[in-house]
């Protein structure tokens, strides 16, 4: 029986399996950007000092960046199924004890634990995806769902928390998670079809250990850099992150059974479906942080209206992934790849335009614009990730794939961030230069200083005009980096065809 006759009998399975699989793609994803709306409700809650409120909001981010491309070997080795119902069972546990927690230190085991689960969750789907769709156009479709799914949760987070925390407590954000563990762990042996690598494979241990500390080595001097700037802390984590992550390249190159299949790089379509999903996270993570922001301190909005605000940017994301799924069969990747990044730079390039009261509709019509060309180029990049991967290598690659969307969210936040913070501290210097203190520092300081303070109209004038240049400036530097990465990926897939990308 031939595979296209096979995949055409099970296809209502197929399909309902698929549907299944983008349950866990959104949660991960999800849980990323919820505490953005839930912040002020847990910080009232737990009391945490400021040292462990940065780790109760990275701790997720830092433990998920570093262990995806372990866990996607493992997933090749033990079977990916098995390691997606494990890591459904772990997310649900951990879930429960998030919503639960009474103090600051449990939270922050509880996010940590989050971030495990949250790793055996993403590759495993991913390449359970490519299994279960062998025929290059219905895998381009799945594809497209899948990363609809998985960027969309990051704008779903802020709508779904900001909806919940207007009718029930702070748990209430993570114990939404437990229903749809339970369905997939139920469903899943019925519906998605296990498969794995090589069996008789060996488990890389000390490349596994030498992946997770360089990774978070890398991701805690991108943070410590935002927070406190080029300090000792920071540039020694760089430094030992650097070389953590060279040893772990030289070793998979010497490994009997490396982790990683570093050869893959020389494949031009797979390095540049890293480079695409980097970038497309980096523009995704960075305005997203500074766009919820400004929608709640300079135009005053609260966290459920800036969440409904920002929708239109999910349809973004869906109408860019249905067409990179219908055109990829037709259009040569590095055009379309290309093509969708230029969107997403004229995307940045309108929010660079907005000032302090202009109607939201700029503001938010750039950002979709720029969603619509991220649908676009993650769709691709994950199909090109796939397809360049050999089978029982899948779920490494995968894990590859999101490890770059993680740094690509990491850097967009501290890059634009930082942008954004030396655009506001300049500007309320230069327009108040007697101001001091949380409100020099930061938009929301202003605000709590404000009633305090000798003008409380101009500080707030002065305040909303530095952070919207902040946002601008950012805006401009993400238009120009998502320019350069197009020029980059229409050289690199310059000679791959549409049926190439299988």
């Amino acid at each position: 029986m031939s595979t296209a006759t096979s995949e055409s009998r099970a296809t209502a399975r197929t399909w309902a399996g698929l549907a299944l699989l983008l349950i866990p793609a959104l949660l991960v994803s999800m849980d990323l950007s919820v505490l953005f709306v839930a912040a002020p409700a847990i910080t009232e809650a737990l009391a945490p000092t400021s040292a462990q409120w940065l780790w109760m909001m990275d701790v997720y981010g830092f433990v998920l960046a570093g262990l995806l491309v372990t866990m996607g070997a493992l997933g090749d080795r033990v079977g990916r199924r098995k390691l997606l119902l494990g890591g459904a069972l772990l997310f649900g546990a951990a879930s429960a004890l998030l919503s639960l927690a009474p103090t600051a230190e449990l939270f922050i085991a509880g996010r940590a634990l989050l971030g495990v689960a949250g790793a055996t969750l993403a590759p495993s789907t991913l390449s359970l995806i490519r299994d279960m769709f062998t025929d290059p156009r219905r895998r381009s479709t799945a594809v497209a769902a899948w990363t609809t799914a998985f960027t969309g949760g990051a704008v779903a987070g802020p709508i779904l928390g900001g909806a919940l925390l207007e009718f029930f407590p702070w748990g209430s954000v993570f114990l939404v998670n437990l229903p749809f563990m339970a369905l997939l762990v139920a469903a899943a042996p019925f519906l998605v079809p296990e498969s794995r690598g090589s069996g008789a494979a060996g488990f890389d241990l000390p490349g596994a250990a030498a992946s997770l500390a360089g990774v978070l080595g890398l991701v805690y001097a991108l943070k410590r850099f935002t927070e406190h700037g080029a300090d000792v802390w920071g540039l020694a984590a760089l430094a030992g992150g650097v070389l953590l992550l060279a040893l772990f390249v030289l070793r998979q190159r010497r490994a009997a059974h490396p982790l990683m299949d570093i050869t893959l790089f020389s494949r031009p379509a797979f390095t540049a479906a890293v480079g695409g999903n980097t970038a497309v996270a980096f523009a995704t993570a960075g305005l997203g942080l500074l766009t919820l922001t400004f929608l709640q301190t300079v135009h005053g909005l609260g966290p459920l209206q800036a969440a409904l605000w920002s929708l239109p940017t999910m349809a973004g994301t869906v109408l860019g992934a249905v067409l990179a799924g219908t055109l990829s069969a037709r259009v040569r990747p590095g055009l379309l790849m290309a093509a969708g990044l230029l969107v997403g730079a004229g995307g940045f390039a309108v929010v660079g335009t907005v000032e302090p009261h202009d109607p939201l509709t700029l503001i938010i019509g750039g950002y979709t614009l720029l969603t619509f060309g991220i649908g676009i180029v993650a769709t691709l990049a994950n199909t090109l990730v796939l397809a360049a991967a050999p089978p029982e290598r899948a779920g490494s690659a995968a894990g590859v794939a999101e490890t770059s969307s993680e740094f690509g969210a990491a850097l967009g936040i501290a890059v634009l961030g930082t942008v954004a913070a030396a655009a506001y501290r300049t500007g309320v210097r230069e327009a108040l230069p007697q101001v001091d203190g949380a409100a020099a520092e930061t938009v929301a300081g202003a605000l709590s200083e404000a009633p305090r303070a000798a003008d409380p109209a101009a500080l707030l004038e002065a305040a909303f005009t530095a952070y919207t240049d902040g946002l601008t400036t950012a805006a401009l530097t993400g238009a120009a980096v998502l320019a350069v990465v197009a020029l980059l990926a229409a050289v690199a897939l310059r000679g791959l065809r549409p049926e190439a990308s299988e």
